[in-house]
């Protein structure tokens, strides 16, 4: 699907780009995700968890490089892309992988909840990479790490009054706020509404419901989407989902949204069966990262959600994205390797 798009809009543009170079860029991420998620596998997740640290302290290094000249990379006025030997990474994404690893870290070493301020002190360190991935901005993905933070919460049974009551306040407060400033109702009518801005704002998702609803029941088929003929634009991240219904139609897209039902289910059942409690804790929640990831992309592109850039895992193109995944499904199979293998021994009793 990304050779698919891509080379539409090559081609659309009388580019002399190969129409193959995005395919091939996708091919060599997926190579070096392998060899990167074999090394987190053969490391085993106690020790990714004990090692989270060190990785939190690069996280830092690269989401701060984001602003620097010449390392940094802006784009489309976003701060999010960092240039290393000729390959542009988006720090955030790894920040999926790293954010649960040092908070089940902070959980082992530190007294995290005996009262409120002790928690809010615990916060912090989890807080910073966050808040700079707001400055970036990247808003999308800020908003899937405080919702998984808050899932983290829940899983480790915090005391609900020291979450819950903040949360509650700041979002009454944030409903308020938006609807008495102008730009924000706007943005919420046009979220509504997206044939009201098709030159702006409700370009894509009207674009993106066009494509989706032209699939039919069996799609257009295989390379004969109109939509990504550049009047969809950012089809090959964002919006693949939308070129695959068109091209395959509501049957195609229900086999695509029972693989990633597949891949939770395999997950939840790893975390249910895990007998050691930080394999349970990260099994839940790397399956509950995948699959939020999916329901927002596949949300945006039917039009039930706001557009808020996330890609769809395993799908859109971008290297940082498949390979924060691909490292989260190497973890996930590593825990139900150790629980194989430290089962304990089943006697036959002899009568």
């Amino acid at each position: 699907m990304i050779f698919n798009t891509t080379s539409a809009e090559i081609m659309g543009k009388e580019s002399l780009i190969d129409p193959h170079f995005a395919m091939l860029k996708q091919v060599s991420f997926f190579l070096i995700g392998a060899v990167l998620s074999s090394v987190v596998f053969a490391l085993g997740y106690r020790k990714m968890i004990l090692y989270s640290p060190l990785f939190y302290g690069g996280l830092l290094l690269l989401l701060s490089a984001v602003f620097l000249p010449k390392i940094g990379m802006q784009i489309n006025g976003a701060h999010r892309w960092v240039n290393v030997g000729g390959i542009s990474l988006q720090p955030s994404e790894f920040a999926k992988v790293i954010l649960p690893l040092f908070y089940f870290h902070l959980m082992k070493t530190q007294k995290t909840d005996k009262t409120f301020w002790s928690f809010v002190l615990w916060q912090i360190p989890l807080m910073i990479p966050i808040f700079m991935i707001i400055l970036e901005p990247d808003n999308g993905t800020a908003a899937i790490l405080l919702t998984t933070l808050i899932v983290l919460f829940f899983l480790t049974k915090v005391k609900w009054v020291y979450w819950v009551v903040p949360i509650t306040i700041v979002a009454v407060s944030g409903v308020t706020l938006a609807f008495n400033m102008k730009h924000a109702r706007d943005r919420i009518y046009i979220y509504l509404h997206p044939e009201a801005d098709l030159l702006g704002k409700g370009h894509q998702p009207y674009q993106a419901k066009i494509a989706a609803g032209s699939g039919g029941l069996f799609g257009r088929g295989l390379g004969e989407s109109l939509q990504k003929l550049n009047y969809l634009p950012e089809a090959r991240s964002d919006y693949i989902a939308a070129i695959y219904a068109e091209e395959f139609g509501f049957v195609g897209i229900s086999l695509l949204i029972l693989l990633y039902i597949g891949i939770a289910l395999l997950g939840f059942r790893i975390a249910s069966s895990c007998r050691d409690v930080w394999g349970h804790y990260l099994a839940s929640i790397f399956t509950f990262m995948i699959a939020f990831q999916a329901f927002l992309n596949l949300g945006v592109v039917s039009g039930v959600l706001p557009s808020k850039g996330t890609n769809l895992p395993f799908f859109s193109q971008g290297g940082s994205s498949l390979w924060s995944n691909m490292i989260m499904v190497a973890i996930l199979i590593n825990i139900h390797v150790t629980k194989i293998r430290e089962k304990p021994p089943q006697y036959r009793h002899i009568v």
